[in-house]
C-alpha cells in the first residue's frame, strides 16, 4: 500500500511529535501571489526602502505567508480528514521570514476529546516552523475536530491542554533593528499612530470583498493546504468546498488596512476561532477593537492589541453572540492578536 487515507481521530496519542514534510523555500513570488489574492497594503511588507529606513535589511515577507506556509505543511498530518480547524491560541512569530528562507515544521500532540456522538473528535496540536537555520520563525497552538476511521474504536482518555489567553507583551518578539523613529506616515498611508487609538475604540473597516471559488482554490493550493473539505465537493453532504478559515483571516486583516495602515507586524495571535463557515459568494466585512497598547524595547515602537471580527453581515453589528452563547449566523472570524506600530 503506497498510498494513505491520512489519520483519522484515534490514530493521535498525546505527546507525540510529528515531523511534516517538505520543506518550502518562499521568496517574493509568494508575497506577489499573496498580495494578488488579496488587498494586503502594509508598508513594511510592501517595499524594501520603507523597511530598510525601519532598521530592517529588506522587507520581509507577510507575517500570515510564514502562517500558511506552516499551517499548510502541517495539514497532511492533523487535519487531511478534518471536519473544521477550530480555533487557535498562542500563536508567537518570533523572527521575520526573508525572501528565500525555507521553512519547516513539526507538532507535537497535546490533547485529545472525543465527541458525544462517537463519530468525531478533537484533537489539539502545538506546531512549530523553522528556518534553513533551525531558528524557531513561530509557533501556535491550534484545534481540529477530526472523523473517527473506525467507529468502534474505544474513545481516549481524554486530556484538555491549558491555553493562555493572552500573550503577555512582554513576551513579544520584536525583529531585531526595528526602529521606528524615522517612520513614513505619508508613505504608510496614515497618520494614526499608538497614541491616537483608545483601549475600548471599535473601527469599522468600511470594504468588503466577495470570497470567490477560484481564488480560494489558488490560495489553498499555494499553501500546500490538502484538506479534503476545501478541496473535494463530494466530501461535505451538502456538496459545497468550505473555504479555508486561514483565507479568511488574510482577507480581514487586509481590509484592516483601512482603519489601522500602521499596524504593520503581527507578532502574536493571543486567540481565534473560526466561529461559521464560509463559502464561495460571501461577502466578508471586518471591524477592530482596540483591546490594549503597550510600551516595547524598540525605538517608537509600540503594541497594540486588536480584536479583529470578520462577518457577513453589518460589519458594525453588536453584540456577536446569541443569548444561547453561540456566535451570530453572519459572523466568520474572531481573533485576538498583537500589532507592532509607531509609537
Amino acid at each position: 500500500m503506497k498510498t494513505t487515507a491520512g489519520r483519522f481521530f484515534e490514530d493521535y496519542r498525546v505527546g507525540e511529535i510529528i515531523p511534516h514534510a517538505i520543506p518550502r523555500t518562499v521568496g517574493t513570488g509568494e508575497r506577489a501571489l499573496y498580495h494578488a489574492l488579496y488587498p494586503a497594503r502594509h508598508a513594511l511588507h510592501s517595499a524594501d526602502s520603507f523597511a530598510q529606513s525601519c532598521g530592517l535589511p529588506t522587507s520581509p515577507l507577510d507575517d500570515l505567508v510564514a502562517f500558511h506556509v506552516v499551517f499548510g505543511k502541517s495539514v497532511p498530518d492533523i487535519s487531511l480528514n478534518a471536519v473544521a480547524n477550530l480555533g487557535y491560541a498562542e500563536a508567537r512569530f518570533h523572527r521575520p521570514v526573508w525572501p528565500n528562507d525555507t521553512l519547516t515544521a513539526r507538532s507535537t500532540v497535546i490533547g485529545v476529546k472525543q465527541n458525544s456522538n462517537g463519530k468525531t473528535g478533537v484533537v489539539w496540536v502545538h506546531t512549530e516552523g523553522f528556518n534553513q537555520h533551525g531558528d524557531l520563525v513561530l509557533d501556535f497552538k491550534r484545534w481540529v475536530m477530526l472523523r473517527k476511521g473506525n467507529l468502534d474504536a474505544p474513545a481516549p482518555e481524554a486530556v484538555l491542554p491549558e491555553l493562555t489567553t493572552v500573550v503577555p507583551a512582554a513576551d513579544l518578539k520584536i525583529p531585531h533593528g526595528l526602529d521606528f523613529s524615522r517612520y513614513d506616515t505619508g508613505l504608510a498611508g496614515s497618520t494614526h499612530t499608538a497614541a491616537d487609538y483608545e483601549i475600548g475604540e471599535k473601527i469599522d473597516h468600511v470594504d468588503g470583498v466577495t470570497i470567490e471559488e477560484a481564488e480560494h482554490m489558488l490560495a489553498t493550493r499555494l499553501w500546500q493546504n490538502t484538506a479534503k473539505v476545501h478541496f473535494d465537493a463530494t466530501n461535505r453532504d451538502d456538496g459545497r468546498r468550505l473555504i479555508y478559515g486561514g483565507h479568511v483571516i488574510s482577507m480581514a486583516r487586509a481590509l484592516s488596512y483601512n482603519g489601522l495602515a500602521n499596524a504593520q507586524m503581527i507578532v502574536a495571535i493571543n486567540g481565534g476561532a473560526h466561529a461559521n463557515p464560509c463559502f464561495a459568494g460571501d461577502t466578508v466585512r471586518a471591524w477592530s477593537e482596540v483591546l490594549d497598547i503597550a510600551p516595547t524595547t524598540a525605538p517608537n515602537v509600540a503594541a497594540i492589541r486588536l480584536r479583529l471580527v470578520a462577518t457577513t453581515g453589518d460589519s458594525g453589528a453588536f453584540p456577536l453572540r446569541g443569548e444561547d452563547g453561540k456566535y451570530r449566523s453572519d459572523v466568520l472570524l474572531d481573533l485576538d492578536y498583537w500589532a507592532l506600530m509607531p509609537a
